[in-house]
């Protein structure tokens, strides 16, 4: 409002009030209404400021879709919006970022399927050890029918779904030897993230399985604490973990990718147009990560081979084959009828 209009009422409330019942109420209504017109500028004006963490090294796509996500939630609220990104795990591990979304100190995080297979059965589903042929498969089941199987049980825990982003299919490194057979996997001592799919895959082939927080791995692959690891090729370029192994099996044994999501209460306080831009730009951001994730991963690989990394394509045949035991230790983690219910999605989307 202007100043001349304001002072003015000001000074008219300066004067002795007529406390006369018709008069008093008609003063009390002019003031509420002068409040409220004068307060709805300052409402319009006011900035939400949210905190969005993750894992993802700084030059990972991950960390630059993010980026992408911010600026452009920015940009479309007119600056209303402004989000703080915390990329590798600088809040935390990925697990302990989780929590603190469902609580609400993280307004958005970027979980994958595994992290939230801790709160929610069936998001180990999508770990089932090669489960998926390929990318396509992945996207048309986990962008399909699974997200609304899902979207109910991630609100009961404060969460609300935005989009997929990506992660990728896992892959192994070593510094033993090469991996071209399931034979070769026994007896290495594997590092795999907290959670039953990641580590009922591996030691379905015979390795020896240590959980070691993300934040530590290097140190312990470098120090010889650990002999291998399992991570998609854009997280074994971007950490440089070829720098310390020299092996590397294309084994793509599960799939998982970020999911977007941020914390409901949070969620409920926005607009309707402002829960819009949220989803929209998150949508744009993970569609632009698939296909960075994608398109570079031939490359990163040849440059990794430059770098003096052995790559091998072993026969993913050969080692599903061996995913019985990993299957019955998942129908515990997912549930059984879960299990059925996402082996009838992956069939459909064939």
């Amino acid at each position: 409002m202007d100043a001349e209009p304001i002072a003015a009422f000001t000074k008219q409330l300066q004067r002795p009030i007529d406390m006369t019942p018709r008069r008093g109420r008609m003063r009390r209504a002019l003031f509420v209404l002068i409040l409220s017109v004068i307060a709805v500028p300052f409402a319009q004006a006011q900035t939400i400021e949210m905190k969005l963490a993750h894992y993802a090294a700084e030059s990972h796509p991950g960390n630059l879709a993010s980026k992408m996500f911010a600026e452009g939630v920015e940009k479309r609220t007119q600056g209303k919006i402004k989000i703080a990104l915390y990329p590798d795990n600088a809040l935390g591990s990925p697990p302990a970022v989780l929590e603190q979304s469902i609580r609400g100190s993280v307004d958005m995080a970027l979980p994958t399927q595994g992290q939230l297979g801790l709160h929610i059965k069936k998001f180990n589903c999508v770990m089932l050890p090669f489960i998926f042929d390929s990318y396509a498969h992945a996207d048309k089941v986990v962008d399909g029918s699974f997200v609304a199987w899902v979207v109910p049980d991630l609100e009961k825990i404060g969460l609300v779904f935005l989009a997929n982003w990506e992660w990728g299919f896992r892959n192994l490194t070593n510094s033993k030897r090469a991996v071209n057979t399931p034979s070769d996997v026994r007896g290495l001592m594997v590092r795999t993230p907290p959670g039953l799919p990641y580590r009922a895959a591996m030691e379905a082939l015979g390795a020896v399985v240590a959980t070691v927080d993300f934040t530590d791995l290097q140190k312990a692959l470098r120090e010889g604490v650990i002999d291998a690891e399992e991570n998609p090729v854009a997280v074994i370029y971007s950490n440089r973990i070829f720098d310390i192994h020299k092996h590397l099996a294309m084994t793509g044994h599960n799939y998982n990718s970020m999911v977007h999501v941020i914390n409901k209460t949070v969620w409920d306080k926005l607009t309707a147009e402002q829960q819009n831009i949220l989803r929209e730009e998150s949508v744009a951001a993970g569609t632009w990560m698939r296909r960075a994730v994608r398109d570079a991963e031939a490359e990163q690989i040849e440059k990794m081979k430059q770098a003096g990394l052995q790559v091998t394509y072993p026969d993913r045949a050969k080692f599903k084959t061996l995913m019985g035991s990993a299957y019955n230790r998942l129908n515990a983690a997912a549930g059984e009828e879960n299990i059925k219910e996402f082996v009838r999605m992956v069939e459909a989307a064939k």
